[in-house]
């Protein structure tokens, strides 16, 4: 028996799946999927209860914050499996208590989203230098788990929205810079399978990438189609980026996403894998259809 599991509480026969950070790109979908299971009981862990009301999820929700341990233990109280996501690298801590508290229910596997830049040895910036401390706190929780490392998701693009409404224009510095970006929606039926059924995935690390290279430009075009109406892209300094950047997030992660963009030039994020489609059974979304279905955030 492993150490964590000594100190399981009684389970319920419905097995029990908590969903943290699930109000973000990922865990909403992670939620809806969970929802529409029969004989699956998830409990989505957020901070802002009303968010995930306006976001119609269903499931048992659950108020908490990652440093509070006494919410993370009402959450994890009898889980079976969790989907573990975490949003600051200046918090490092966060993954620590969220698997504490798995550990302490008795959590029999956890399934971690990180990101597929911490496979590129060139990438020594905070956020990379962040995601590679995540998952060796995942490897050496005890707790059985299966690592999704993802490209960056369709939706970053939201970000774009309010320029595109109020002068439909799209402004992001290096327009030109390729990525394999990826449909959230195809990441949560991923990790959705994975977490109701995850015993052939123990112990493995996924890389989760879109079917296509795609610049800025290019995203630009799609949604510039998808919307009917023409958008002009304008190509922002490094320091344009930077400040912008700095204004949302402070000093320290704007300096860390400036060099991930520069590394994004160099071509490295621009690979295709091939996993995602052979975990899912289908290809992976285009962003032409993500675009698509998503222009009313645009419009």
């Amino acid at each position: 028996m492993s150490p964590h599991a000594s100190t399981a509480p009684d389970r319920p026969e419905v097995p029990k799946v908590v969903v943290t950070g699930a109000t973000g790109a990922v865990g909403r979908h992670v939620a809806r999927l969970l929802s529409e299971l029969a004989g699956v009981l998830p409990t989505l862990l957020v901070r802002d209860t009303a968010k995930a009301a306006a976001l119609g999820l269903s499931g048992t929700v659950s108020q908490g914050d990652y440093r509070d341990r006494n919410s993370l233990r009402a959450a994890f109280h009898g889980a079976d499996t969790v989907f573990i996501v975490t949003a600051n690298p200046l918090r490092p801590q966060d993954d620590e208590s969220i698997l504490a508290a798995a550990s302490q229910a008795g959590v029999r596997h956890a399934v971690k989203l990180s990101w597929l830049g911490v496979a590129d040895p060139g990438a020594d910036d905070l956020v990379a230098d962040w995601n590679r401390r995540s998952e060796r706190v995942l490897h050496e929780s005890g707790i059985p788990w299966t690592v999704l490392r993802i490209r960056t998701p369709m939706s970053n693009t939201l970000a774009w929205a309010p320029s595109i409404r109020e002068h439909a224009t799209v402004q992001a510095f290096g327009g030109g810079a390729r990525t394999a970006c990826v449909d959230p929606r195809d990441v949560a039926q991923a990790a959705v399978q994975i977490l109701t059924e995850p015993t052939p995935h123990a112990g493995a690390t996924y890389s989760l990438t879109g079917p296509q290279e795609l610049s800025a430009r290019s995203q630009a075009a799609l949604l510039s189609q998808a919307l009917g109406k023409q958008l002009t892209f304008i190509d922002l300094t490094a320091d344009q980026a930077r400040a912008r950047w700095a204004d949302r997030y402070g000093e320290q992660i704007a300096d860390a996403l400036l060099e991930g963009a520069r590394r994004r030039a160099q071509g490295a994020s621009a690979r295709i894998d091939p996993t995602l489609e052979k975990l899912i059974g289908r290809p992976p979304a285009t962003f032409a259809a993500w675009a698509s279905d998503h222009t009313r955030h645009f419009s």
